[in-house]
């Protein structure tokens, strides 16, 4: 069964400049980054989308790139 067959509940945490509390990302079932900057929050949630929409739509084979 593929990855996105599977359903559970899903939360996306940004963190701060100092990132996360440590008992909190041993928590986290997956982590993700989306690189070594440091974005302000506004920023890292559209990219976050952005990402999120890019994966979906390639994955239902839609042409993103077109």
């Amino acid at each position: 069964m593929a990855r996105l067959e599977v359903s559970r509940p899903t939360a996306f945490l940004i963190g701060g400049a100092a990132g996360l509390p440590p008992d909190l990302m041993e928590s986290a079932h997956e982590r993700l980054s989306l690189g070594p900057l440091t974005l302000p929050h506004q920023l890292a949630r559209v990219v976050l989308a952005e990402q999120l929409y890019r994966g979906l739509a390639i994955a239902a084979g839609h042409p993103y790139h077109h």
